[in-house]
């Protein structure tokens, strides 16, 4: 049965040697000779199943920050999984929030690797599903294959599982590591990270990441059409609630009154939309919060690397994707990547106030909130961004609207040329793949903790596979790829495998 076993993996042994032989020859070898990288792809093959289960038993367990839902047990479970994948030393670090994990597995290598991982999952609702959230089935996806669909299979479970299973089984082929490991692991990732600093930058921690060559994060980075994209940052974001209330306002009612009302007393509701209004344009598209915070232009290698990735990225595919007609302005393709990449964003999650059930319910709400997000780029930072929203609302006669922050970091950033990064590259074209660099994701992970003072180092993600639907409905992650261009969980392990053992050199 195929499981997504890479093409180029798919040599005899003996063609594998001669093909080790020519690269010595040109001084490019391989860390792990053929013959120790043939007994893992076996070992992997073996441990397929145990692979699976240990993904679907993780799926089965959701740890949802914003919902205080299993922060305990996500922490505890992070830490078996650990510790069963030959960590020696693991320790839960409590927080102010949800608690983290700290972990080392010392090889006795010369070198030392830092990885990041979240245990936590967005919220989900059952009804939206056209499999259990919770069951983590296998479902034949036409054209991709076998996947699991569950919360957290790719966001970021399947990859994190798939990493861990590539421990086991070179530990099952009985190989030695080629690096050590350092671990931080998080419960408040899908919240904005508001406690990483209390896990990475606790002294021992801090100690330990310091002598690591750089952090990654495992990932699913293959697009259907075996497109990988290896990101050199991300932008950073403020997760915030701004509260309109008749109390805290001073006008307005303080409960919930009839709608007849509105005649003579005042709407926290309304007051909300006009303070809304004043941070964007009429199209709702540019900032216009006074003195926010400038970013900086792109580069010319920047504009460089988008115009060349744009080329080979298909923009009605993307459409199609997003289920979008139009960029914002009618841009064409590469300017709205541009855009994309260089811009800072004022999102309106959702809003929240009043009767919102079946039918009306004729009252005048004495509370009203929106759920915003704002993405930064480079030049801009979280503390900045903050204070020029709070000190805008206020001018404008809004300050009465609270401004609640629940989460956020600045953004973060990599040179191209960092032995982490380097690396990636390295094995992707060693599997066949030319990769896309890209300047940064436009989402935000907290990568900041690692590349920012005091740790400044290289930070990034990796991993063969493809999923999808993150934060949606029958989000899932491909276990036996019927797609040639895609691989499946045996090949996204081998990947980390191969990857592990560049780093090693």
């Amino acid at each position: 049965m195929n499981r997504g076993i890479p093409a180029f993996d798919r040599n005899t042994l003996g063609a594998a040697v001669a093909a080790c032989a020519m690269l010595f020859a040109t001084g490019a070898a391989y860390a792990l000779d053929a013959a120790d990288r043939a007994a893992i792809k076996t070992e992997i093959g073996k441990r397929h199943d145990e692979a699976l289960k240990r993904l679907q038993d993780w799926i089965a367990l959701p740890s949802i920050a914003a919902e205080n839902r299993n922060s305990k047990e996500g922490a505890e479970y992070m830490a078996r999984l650990a510790r069963d994948a030959g960590f020696q030393k693991v320790e839960i670090v409590e927080t102010s929030g949800k608690p983290g994990v700290f972990a080392t597995l010392d090889a006795g290598a010369k070198k030392t690797v830092g990885l990041y991982f979240m245990y936590d999952v967005k919220q989900f609702d059952p009804a939206e599903w056209s499999s259990p959230p919770l069951e983590a089935k296998l479902v034949d996806k036409p054209g991709i294959g076998k996947a699991v669909v569950g919360r957290g299979a790719v966001n970021q479970k399947g990859p994190e599982a798939a990493f861990l299973a590539a421990l086991h089984a070179i530990k099952g082929a009985g190989k030695k590591m080629p690096v050590n490991l350092v671990l931080v692991a998080e419960g408040e990732e899908e919240i904005g990270s508001p406690h990483i600093g209390q896990i990475a930058l606790k002294p021992e921690v801090q100690k330990a990441l310091a002598k690591t060559i750089g952090v990654f994060m495992p990932s699913a980075q293959q697009d259907l059409d075996g497109i990988v994209t290896v990101s050199l940052g991300a932008k950073g974001v403020v997760e915030l609630e701004l509260v309109s209330s008749g109390e805290k306002w001073g006008r307005g009612p303080w409960k919930d009154v009839h709608s007849s009302l509105k005649a003579m007393v005042d709407s926290p509701a309304w007051h909300l939309v006009k303070a809304l209004d004043t941070l964007v344009s009429t199209d709702g598209n540019t900032i216009t919060i006074e003195n926010y915070p400038k970013p900086t232009p792109l580069s010319a290698e920047e504009k460089a690397m988008i115009a060349t990735a744009v080329a080979r990225k298909s923009e009605a595919q993307a459409k199609k994707q997003m289920g979008v007609q139009h960029w914002i302005d009618d841009l064409p393709w590469l300017e709205a990547n541009e855009r994309l990449e260089s811009q800072p964003t004022v999102n309106i999650e959702g809003l929240v106030g009043g009767y919102t059930g079946p039918g009306g319910k004729t009252v005048l709400p004495h509370k009203a909130v929106a759920k915003i997000d704002m993405r930064l780029v480079p030049g801009m930072t979280l503390k900045d961004a903050v204070a020029a929203l709070k000190a805008h609302l206020a001018k404008r006669g809004f300050g009465d609207i609270e401004v609640n922050v629940s989460g956020g970091y600045d953004p973060t950033q990599t040179a191209a040329s960092a032995p982490l990064i380097q690396a990636q590259v390295a094995v992707l074209k060693r599997a066949g793949i030319d990769p896309v660099l890209w300047p940064r994701n436009a989402g935000s992970y907290p990568g900041y903790v690692f590349t920012g003072a005091p740790l400044k180092l290289a930070s990034g993600h990796f991993g063969l596979g493809h999923g999808s639907g993150a934060h949606a409905p029958d989000e899932y992650y491909v276990i036996e790829s019927s797609n040639p261009k895609v691989e499946g969980l045996d090949g996204a392990v081998l990947s980390f495998v191969d990857y592990l053992y560049e780093l090693g050199k």
